[in-house]
């Protein structure tokens, strides 16, 4: 049995944490059946000597285990290593990580704010026919410089930095890490992010010099839907914080920090902005120097950075006809193009568009106030590359004009950039649509997960939309862990509650300052409880707790009629549905029982008291059935998303949940199996059919591509999920231009069915973490074939099916630290076989056929279907 996956604050080997206990988590493997752990250690040292030694703790824990050793020190070092023991009292593995402090402390800065002097500006020549559009030095970004002597190598050296705005370090001309439009986008108000670098390799002795070219980025750049520069939101202008800490083998350090010796300069950046594009002239070197304001000798609200960065994940070949490049997927990213044996000042100019219009041309109504347009002036070397730096477009073609000669494909190359959670999950079936389907729900989480859970990438908006980051987390988790990626915004979301409980609609609060919307605020109750549920991170659970209590007492104080009907915010119902209308008022009291109970079951795992709430959620599940449902099973509305909540937050009576699912049927059928649901019904439809007997419903769905589905889109052309059912249709072409993204995760909230229903990969209600797996392969439609794995919190999960010959073969893993329910859906459970010896603990004839308890370990069955 052997210990893998070691991390630190859900990180692997994270360098610059801030957080003062941080928690220890590992993986378990075994190829033995029943293996389990029994008892652990954990040593930790620091320069060689142990700092922290557990001894051994007679327990099966393995996820975020709280540092309780001595204090951490700032800018050091750890190294940990766990050994378990197994259930033969043996010692099964070992296996050892590291992680790094950061600064921890604001008194360990040193460093002040600058940025840009105006008083020290050049003044500004009239523009020549070469200059027409090249900004000047006022809206160039900032390029900021220090030259320093350094006796000797050092033995470590880090660099500490952030941004107001988005940066990018180097050091003696060599670039500084692999991060991408650092520090990303937070509640700059409440906390601004700093990284940390290992720069050892890149200090030498004699003159170094430290540059870093800072652009506006979210910080005074265009940010959500505004017409204007929305510099107002945060800044003016951009601005750089830096320390750079070098430590030699006598124990002395030097230390260089931001301040009035460093110098600005003019360089080939002359604008950049995430929205708008970047403009770099590839004739500009660097100006004569010129000196720095200093802004501020206090830091601010500094933490270190405690997710993953944005990188660079993936790149892309071009096909290239005439102008335009095709590189066959709508991706998140920017074009590195090379150019050969251009004029000096020759201008080359790219445009971005997700797709293409009928004449062939790129279509950009779309991205409405968003130009998307990157510009390069060409030096006039034989070679050249371009790739801005300080901007991002959504797209799959790009047009590129002024290009010298005819455009070589292998000269142009789409650069695929996310924040890198890492990818956990896969799933595969024999349906080629079906796996079109995941790709695209894949490609828009890529594509959306930029610093925060964004509702579209292209256009001039951008925001952290609560209600389609709720949707869409479940299907999140299944696909990468985005444990580190979503604590982290979850403060975001706390930060921008209001004085009277109210989450907003989005976080960052930009261009909305409204209280959230029924299924929008309440993301604030829904994302901490499956951070829990999905990886037992009990710490953001009782750090969301009071603003999620304030949020249900917030609309229990201004419904105490308990039929949520006033202060709903701009109460979007299901956004996006198509020839239906679901009350407002009937998905917003839905939402209200549902946060309510939930607020109730955290107060439970925190040990606080839950009955007031317990209490609260059973008399708004009466009002909820005596204002919205008839004797019969009907719900107020009729459409299938009311269906779908009355049903999925489990407020119908028993004896008429069997009628409304009737109901639902009914009304999926009549349509010819096309569904009506929008982003807040869409992620419910298929599980609700599903666990209540109509898998043949979901199925046809699942299967459907006449207009509206999802295999409508992908039919014509779609690469990732679209923001609308109608973004494009045969009969009316494009929708309005006014919002119509081609790239949104919210209706690709099926992919958490995908995992747990059609291949079979849940947890039971009481499970935390995967630690009972619910396993539940349902074989339907045209699929002869399905299979999914998911690395949890515990370990590699694994679980699919396959039908030949009329005999169903279910295959299962089960990590150690687990146990599982497996259930086959069999009409002859007496004619379940086993290969091998599994270590099956109890087995149950049911009406679905055959149910299973197992242990850990790899299992193989074969059933008649």
């Amino acid at each position: 049995m052997i210990p893998y996956g070691l991390t630190t604050e859900q990180r692997t080997e994270p360098l610059g944490l801030d957080e003062p206990r941080p928690r220890l988590s590992w993986k378990l493997r075994s190829e033995r059946t029943g293996a389990a752990q029994t008892a652990y250690r954990i040593t930790a040292t620091s320069s060689g000597s142990t700092v922290w030694d557990t001894g051994r703790r007679e327990s099966a824990d393995t996820i975020l285990i709280d540092w309780d050793g001595p204090p951490l020190q700032p800018s050091t070092r750890y190294e940990w290593r766990v050994e378990v023991w197994d259930e033969y009292d043996d010692l099964a593995g070992t296996a050892a990580t590291w992680f790094e402090t950061g600064l921890l402390h604001p008194e360990n800065w040193t460093a002040t704010w600058i940025g840009r002097d105006p008083v020290a500006l050049p003044p500004v020549d009239p523009p020549t026919n070469d200059d027409l559009d090249n900004p000047g030095p006022a809206e160039a970004a900032l390029h900021l410089r220090h030259t320093f002597p350094v006796v000797e190598r050092p033995v470590r050296a880090r660099l500490y930095a952030t941004a107001r705005g988005v940066y990018q370090p180097y050091l003696n001309d060599d670039r500084v890490g692999d991060r991408e439009l650092a520090p990303g986008w937070t509640e700059y108000h409440h906390r601004l992010q700093y990284q940390t670098y290992d720069v050892t390799d890149q200090v030498r002795a004699g003159d170094n010099t430290l540059a870093v070219t800072v652009a506006d980025g979210w910080w005074s750049g265009y940010v959500g839907f505004d017409p204007r520069r929305p510099a107002r939101h945060y800044g003016d202008a951009p601005a750089l914080l830096a320390q750079l800490v070098l430590d030699f083998a006598d124990g002395s350090r030097q230390v260089i920090a931001t301040g009035r010796d460093w110098t600005e300069h003019d360089g080939p950046v002359r604008s950049a902005d995430l929205m708008m594009g970047q403009f770099t002239d590839g004739r500009r070197a660097l100006s004569a120097p010129r000196p720095v304001a200093v802004l501020d000798t206090g830091t601010g609200p500094l933490v270190a950075e405690p997710d993953e960065p944005i990188r660079v994940t993936a790149e892309l070949p071009a096909v290239v006809t005439g102008t335009i490049a095709d590189f066959g997927q709508n991706l998140v990213g920017r074009i590195r193009l090379t150019i050969r044996n251009a004029e000096p000042g020759q201008r080359i100019v790219l445009r971005h568009a997700e797709v293409l219009a009928a004449d062939g041309t790129l279509y950009v109504d779309n991205l409405r106030r968003a130009a998307a347009t990157d510009t390069y002036v060409c030096a006039g070397i034989p070679v050249e590359v371009f790739e801005p730096d300080f901007t991002f477009h959504g797209f799959r073609y790009a047009e590129i004009t002024g290009y010298p000669g005819e455009l070589d494909p292998a000269d142009v190359t789409a650069r695929v950039l996310h924040s890198d959670t890492p990818w956990t999950g896969r799933f595969d079936c024999d349906d080629a649509i079906v796996n079109q389907l995941h790709a695209n729900i894949r490609w828009g989480q890529r594509g959306n997960f930029v610093a925060v859970p964004t509702d579209c990438p292209q256009r001039d908006e951008r925001l952290g939309w609560l209600a389609d980051a709720q949707v869409f987390a479940p299907t999140a988790t299944r696909n990468a862990d985005v444990s580190a990626f979503f604590a982290r915004w979850m403060r975001d979301v706390v930060a921008g509650q209001n004085d009277d409980g109210a989450f907003r609609d989005v976080a960052p609060i930009i261009s909305f300052d409204r209280e959230g919307a029924p299924a929008w605020g309440d993301a604030g109750v829904i994302i901490p409880w499956l951070l829990w549920r999905t990886y037992g991170d009990r710490r953001v659970l009782e750090g969301g707790f009071d603003a999620m209590t304030r949020w249900v007492d917030h609309i229990h104080r201004h419904n105490p009629n308990l039929l949520w009907e006033h202060r709903d915010g701009n109460s979007y119902g299901d956004w996006l549905q198509v020839d239906a209308d679901t009350p407002r008022d009937v998905l917003a009291t839905a939402y209200f029982a549902h946060s309510t109970r939930i607020v109730a079951d955290a107060a439970d795992v925190l040990g606080r008291p839950s009955q007031e709430y317990r209490q609260l959620h059973d008399q708004i599940r009466d009002a909820f059935n005596d204002a919205y449902v008839t004797d019969d099973g009907q719900v107020k509305g009729g459409t299938q998303t009311a269906y779908l909540l009355a049903i999925a937050f489990d407020l119908l009576p028993a004896d008429l949940v069997d009628l409304a699912v009737g109901h639902l049927a009914t009304d999926v059928e009549r349509r010819g199996n096309r569904l009506t649901t929008g982003f807040v019904g869409v992620s419910l439809l298929c599980p609700v059919l599903t666990e209540h007997g109509r898998a043949d419903l979901a199925y046809a769905l699942l299967h459907q591509d006449e207009y509206p589905s999802w295999g409508y889109s992908i039919r014509h052309g779609a690469t990732t999920i679209w923001e609308r059912w109608d973004g494009w249709t045969e009969e009316h072409g494009f929708q309005s231009a006014a919002m119509n993204s081609f790239n949104h995760y919210s209706l690709g909230s099926v992919g958490d069915w995908l995992y747990g229903r059609v291949a079979g990969i849940d947890q039971t209600p009481a499970s935390v973490a995967y630690s009972e797996l619910l396993l539940r392969p349902t074989p339907g439609g045209r699929l002869t074939r399905a299979h999914a794995e998911q690395e949890t919190a515990r370990g590699l999960v694994a679980c699919g099916w396959s039908i030949d010959d009329d005999r169903l073969t279910v295959t299962a893993t089960v990590p150690p630290g687990s146990t599982a329910i497996l259930q086959i859906p069999t009409s002859d459970p007496g004619g379940v076989h086993a290969a091998g010896t599994p270590g099956v603990l109890r087995a149950e004839p049911s009406a679905a056929g055959l149910t299973l308890r197992l242990t850990s370990g790899r299992y193989t069955f074969t059933a008649p279907v």
